[in-house]
């Protein structure tokens, strides 16, 4: 091992690996979601197998409380786990859910049953698991490096709906016409989220840690009192100076704790749960049960998704401009309220509209919410959004309860 001494307060005169460190993290954005994203992608997959059991609704009520309870002990304990460790945790969990998916898959010869769909929950189950130790434990592994790097991140985080919506469409459509089709394609497209998560294992742990500009930050977070990086900088072989953290740690003020945070903050942790009780109380289950059967048969709700997807990550980049970014918490918090709206607006285009108008509306969801979403979330308000995205998921069962479809 070497050692690596760091000045907190020099920037390093050359940074090595900057550009090929952006990538990775976009790809480990990418990787955060893309499981997830894909299996509520195959809903028209499962609604053919499981028809009676909700699957859309189901599975992401599932996913949800395991997402929000162990994100709610990782962030009480933040201080202690180690962000290596949490991460490629996450991402070998996801890599084994979504490979175990195609199995299960191919175990019941795509027949279906109350087993299979029992053995997909605890998948699903385990893909919050999976999002709790990734998507707060890389933001928090970034937060210590450039802000490119944290947005890089999240550019991938926004891109893998809209990408996996594509590919769906690209694999549904390869196969429509041949025997079996619709599980073929299935099969085809689950094989796309098990090897990016793959990827994401050997990135993070293999490329990420050795990049001299990833490393120089780590040490720089170790010698200003971080103990959550020290198998990060061990797997990249530096050991730091403990006297001279000592003497950091001396002169460095300390950080609010996640009480004080979220006092500071209590209008846009409110904002993330608002914001994302709408979305999940639509999206995705309303779209594949609620909208009726129209010209594109088995086809709208997957473009339904698409086009949320799509207007979400278009709109993400909509504050780089300037002149359109809302700034004022007071209006960000007028216009999340307002967007309570939508919920009799989509019951009424559902009973009454066509689905161009159907269409239209799920695009200004989408564009609300990739709006609206901050930039740059910390444990406590991805533990907010988690809180939010769970009730919106059990608010979406009073659609079929109040049809007496239940």
């Amino acid at each position: 091992m070497s050692d690596m001494n760091v000045d907190p307060n020099e920037t390093p005169v050359k940074l090595e690996g900057k550009g090929i460190a952006i990538v990775v993290c976009w790809i480990l954005g990418f990787g955060t979601l893309v499981s997830w994203n894909s299996m509520l992608t195959i809903g028209d997959y499962y609604y053919v197998l499981f028809p009676d059991y909700h699957p859309s609704r189901v599975l992401t009520l599932v996913y949800q409380p395991f997402a929000l309870g162990t994100l709610a002990l990782l962030a009480y304990n933040e201080s202690k786990v180690d962000t290596r460790k949490r991460n490629i945790a996450g991402y070998i969990l996801f890599f084994l859910c979504t490979l175990a998916l195609i199995v299960t898959d191919l175990a019941s010869s795509g027949k279906g049953g109350i087993g299979s769909y029992i053995i997909i929950c605890i998948f699903a189950a385990g893909f919050g698991v999976a999002d709790a130790h990734v998507q707060g434990g890389m933001t928090g592994d970034l937060a210590f490096m450039k802000p490119e790097f944290v947005q890089s991140f999240f550019a991938g985080l926004a891109a893998s709906g809209a990408l996996i919506s594509g590919l769906r469409l690209i694999t549904k459509a390869a196969f429509d016409k041949s025997p079996n089709g619709l599980r073929k394609g299935t099969m085809l497209f689950l094989a796309i989220p098990t090897f990016f998560e793959l990827l994401c294992i050997f990135l993070y742990a293999f490329v990420f840690a050795k990049l001299p500009i990833v490393k120089y930050y780590r040490a720089k977070a170790a010698c200003e009192g971080s103990k959550t990086v020290a198998s990060d900088l061990a797997a990249a072989g530096i050991q730091t100076d403990p006297n001279q953290r000592a003497d950091v740690d001396a002169k460095t003020p300390d950080r609010l704790s996640n009480k004080e945070l979220l006092f500071k903050n209590i209008d846009y942790a409110l904002d993330m749960f608002l914001l994302h009780v709408v979305t999940l109380s639509i999206f995705p289950g309303f779209l594949y049960e609620n909208t009726g059967k129209h010209g594109l048969g088995s086809w709208y709700p997957l473009v339904l998704i698409a086009m949320y997807n799509t207007s979400d990550l278009i709109a993400r980049y909509i504050p780089l401009i300037e002149s359109i970014k809302l700034e004022s918490r007071k209006w960000l918090m007028i216009v999340i309220l307002s967007r309570f709206l939508f919920i009799p607006t989509f019951y009424f285009t559902a009973k009454y509209g066509d689905q161009g108008w159907m269409i239209m509306l799920i695009s200004l969801l989408g564009v609300t919410n990739g709006y609206l979403t901050a930039n740059a979330l910390g444990n406590i308000l991805v533990l907010f959004l988690l809180g939010g995205i769970f009730l919106g998921v059990a608010l979406d069962w009073l659609w079929i309860i109040g049809n007496g479809s239940f």
